[in-house]
């Protein structure tokens, strides 16, 4: 029995581990997330709590405020990135493209999954040549994704296309969960189906709490594709305050020293700084009624709470805040390693105190509770 199975342990940390889980071996491509959000949406319904979709593919359900005040969009987003089958070689060898930030040097005998249905599925390797007819040379080189291609076992093109894969067929890791010590796990897109998870724990502790803000949740689409969905769904919600979940990189290991001072297991983290630095030269730096109000919510209630600046990430808030006449946006997470890899890791702790921080940080919010600049700018 796990510690965590024990009597008297901790109930949202418990769901938590349940919830990441389940949502980590449901694949959704970014653009093909359909699985998982029929799979949220279940899940909301359970609660009690309505959900719709848009155009795009957004989830959205909307906890109605008891009391007046700003209103806030707290979002994650369900896809993944992967590949995509660009061609198919007449021998039955499948060529893909890169979708979103895939690390060449991971991909080299990665298991994947061609997404041809629930049920359908089929499972594929991505080639390493043989080690033995390996040169000296090519022994310390990462292959490019144009070279590289992936085995599912047919020997003809018309094999793969009978198993019902074609050009365009969506191409994830292979879904797999690994329990750690510690209450930690490695898993399939931790980025960001544990962020999606701390939002339905968070719908739960909302729909009890006496007095809350009206809050829209938010699970948003093609996020590693550009950041696009949960611009869709700012535009259309109009919230004055957006706080977006997703990972923060924990650099509590030898490769990231230099990074930071995030640590898994130290809790929750707010990003005070981030850029992307290459190719979309954006970032977000939050609003410091949120800073305000997040700090003061994690002191109020015990919660530790690291802090991140950073350069070489981008999330969705960077876009959200420019919506209509602005709106005030944070992004809060998680401390996770190995990024962007077939198995990223995440703690449950870090997960349960991102769930009570949010809970309690948007309790706070109510008509009192301001967004002037000037009271906060030094």
């Amino acid at each position: 029995m796990a510690t965590e199975d024990l009597p008297g342990a901790d109930p949202v940390k418990q769901r938590l581990r349940g919830l990441v889980a389940e949502l980590m071996l449901i694949p959704g491509l970014s653009g093909h997330e359909g699985r998982v959000r029929r799979h949220l949406a279940g899940l909301l319904s359970g609660l009690g709590l309505a959900s719709r979709s848009d155009r795009l593919g957004n989830l959205i359900a909307t906890v109605e405020g008891t009391v007046a005040g700003p209103s806030v969009m707290l979002f994650a987003h369900m896809d993944q990135l992967g590949l995509i089958v660009r061609k198919i070689e007449p021998g039955g060898l499948v060529r893909v493209e890169r979708l979103g930030g895939v690390p060449e040097k991971a991909l080299a005998s990665q298991a994947v999954v061609f997404c041809v249905g629930a049920g359908r599925d089929v499972p594929g390797v991505i080639a390493n040549k043989s080690h033995h007819a390996t040169s000296q040379e090519e022994k310390y080189r990462v292959l490019p994704y144009p070279e590289i291609y992936i085995d599912a076992g047919f020997d003809s093109a018309a094999e793969v296309l009978a198993a019902g894969i074609d050009i365009g067929t969506p191409v994830v890791y292979a879904p797999k969960v690994v329990e750690l010590a510690g209450g930690r796990i490695a898993g399939t897109a931790v980025d960001d189906r544990a962020g999606c998870a701390v939002i339905v724990e968070v719908a739960r502790a909302l729909l009890a709490a006496p007095r809350r803000p009206t809050v829209h949740l938010v699970f948003s689409v093609q996020e590693e594709f550009n950041l696009r969905g949960a611009v869709t769904a700012a535009q259309a919600l109009a919230p004055d305050i957006a706080i977006q979940l997703d990972i923060v990189l924990a650099t509590d290991t030898p490769d990231m020293a230099q990074r930071g001072d995030v640590r898994l297991g130290g809790g929750p983290a707010m990003s005070l700084y981030s850029f992307h630095g290459r190719g979309t030269l954006n970032g977000t730096i939050p609003h410091p009624a949120l800073v305000a109000l997040f700090g003061e919510a994690a002191r109020g209630e015990g919660i530790p709470l690291q802090k991140s600046a950073h350069v070489g990430l981008l999330t969705d808030s960077s876009y959200v805040q420019l919506v209509n006449e602005g709106v005030a946006s944070i992004d809060l997470g998680y401390p996770a390693r190995g990024t962007h890899s077939s198995l990223e890791i995440c703690d449950l702790s870090d997960l349960a105190g991102l769930a009570r921080l949010l809970a309690a940080g948007i309790g706070r919010i109510d008509e009192s509770f301001s967004l002037d600049r000037d009271r906060y700018e030094t």
